[in-house]
């Protein structure tokens, strides 16, 4: 997606049932079904699917950021994007002229420090891939996050345990929150490790802690820690807060 519709372009997460509904501020109708997003327009209300060569006229299909071959459509400046989350589909829109995107002025960050990359050693939850928490999203939803094992590591003397999940290519990702969060830093924030080696061994650096996309825009969906997640103590590492005008 180009810069111009990045995260703080995201105007609007729109839930779609199977029967046909408008959008605010979008021309046509709008549903769910088993394929993707459906959207019935007139070629006149100038939607066009990325790829198409005229705008559609009568009924086409989105398939969403989870089909291998996902579609995006536009509307003048507008970007639509069709999402898939735990079975629920749902239509993006990107707008370069979002006032969150206008407003932008940074972000926030503290000095690099070595001593808050420290060893951690991973261990795995158990033969498969995981298993899942339920954890409140930022939309005020409750959703499965799928979870792999756990890192430990040690700060100020004191063992400590972060709950994370792992990629495909064997990184290592993890929802923390801690004495700083809502505060100094945004409510939470996402971090990732390095694939740990054979008998896993990896580094936890907390100044690559980043904040998530609904720190840039309300309608993302972001999961909260999961239990045992919310440090008790200060980073002072990492991203803080989006800057703004």
């Amino acid at each position: 997606m180009s810069t111009v519709h990045g995260q703080l372009a995201l105007t609007g997460t729109h839930w779609l049932e199977p029967e046909p509904t408008a959008i605010p501020g979008l021309p046509g109708r709008w549903w769910a079904d088993a394929e993707g997003v459906r959207v019935r327009a007139a070629a006149a209300d100038g939607i066009t699917v990325t790829g198409a060569p005229s705008p559609v006229d009568g009924e086409a299909l989105l398939r969403p950021d989870s089909d291998p071959a996902a579609d995006t459509a536009s509307l003048g400046e507008l970007r639509l994007v069709p999402i898939e989350r735990e079975g629920e589909l749902a239509l993006r829109v990107f707008d370069p002229a979002a006032p969150r995107r206008a407003a932008f002025a940074g972000i926030a960050a503290y000095p690099y420090s070595p001593e808050w990359a420290v060893p951690a050693v991973f261990t795995p939850f158990g033969a498969g891939d995981g298993q899942a928490v339920v954890v409140p999203n930022a939309d005020g939803k409750e959703r499965p996050l799928a979870v792999s094992g756990e890192v430990s590591f040690t700060v100020a003397g004191e063992h400590r345990t972060l709950t994370v999940s792992r990629a495909d290519n064997g990184r290592l990702s993890g929802v923390i929150a801690d004495a700083t969060s809502g505060t100094d830093t945004y409510r939470f924030r996402f971090i990732t490790l390095p694939a740990p080696d054979a008998d896993g061994h990896t580094v936890l650096d907390f100044n690559r802690a980043y904040l998530p996309p609904c720190a840039f825009a309300d309608h993302f969906i972001c999961p909260f820690p999961p239990p045992g997640n919310r440090l008790d103590f200060a980073v002072e590492a990492g991203e803080k807060q989006v800057l703004t005008r």
